[in-house]
């Protein structure tokens, strides 16, 4: 009987699509960052997750959304700011302005509700996760040896050679 294995995407074709659908999230914040602002009724609506690396959020807001925040560009938001891998806006919360920035593998939603465009993610790792994910790699009980030289180590091969 054949092997059927199914084939293995060594391309990671899911990861590259979802890259390519961020790249629709940077182009409209940079149609967005224009003087002229965001163009007609369109407004967007980011869902991001607060505590995925990258994103810097500040400690009043943080403890309101310890996992997830949505923000509205609308009207009254400033100092846009869009690069190739993240951006930072500021906004107003209480009538007092604070800077948000996040990497768009943060952002888990997109909506503009005045077409109804909806682009929606898988959730980012987030930092609880990664350190998770590393505890778990370690041997329970083990703490990593600690030394006081960081250079590089020499190995003798004589404990292996044969007498």
């Amino acid at each position: 009987m054949a092997d059927e294995t199914p084939p293995v995407d060594e391309m990671h074709y899911e990861q590259l699509a979802q890259d390519a659908l961020r790249g629709v999230i940077r182009s409209a914040l940079e149609r967005a960052a224009l003087p002229e602002g965001i163009p007609g009724a369109h407004h967007f609506y980011v869902t991001f997750k607060t505590r995925v690396p990258g994103v810097s959020v500040p400690p009043d807001i943080m403890a309101k959304y310890p996992d997830e925040m949505t923000v509205v560009l609308q009207h009254q938001y400033w100092d846009l700011k869009v690069e190739p891998t993240k951006f930072s806006v500021m906004l107003k919360f209480g009538g007092m302005p604070k800077v948000l920035a996040m990497p768009y593998t943060a952002v888990t939603r997109f909506y503009d509700p005045s077409v109804q465009f909806l682009l929606q993610f898988e959730a980012p790792a987030t930092v609880e996760d990664i350190a998770a994910e590393v505890a778990a790699a370690e041997p329970a009980g083990t703490e990593p040896e600690v030394t006081g030289d960081d250079g590089p180590k020499v190995v003798s091969l004589d404990q292996f050679r044969k007498k």
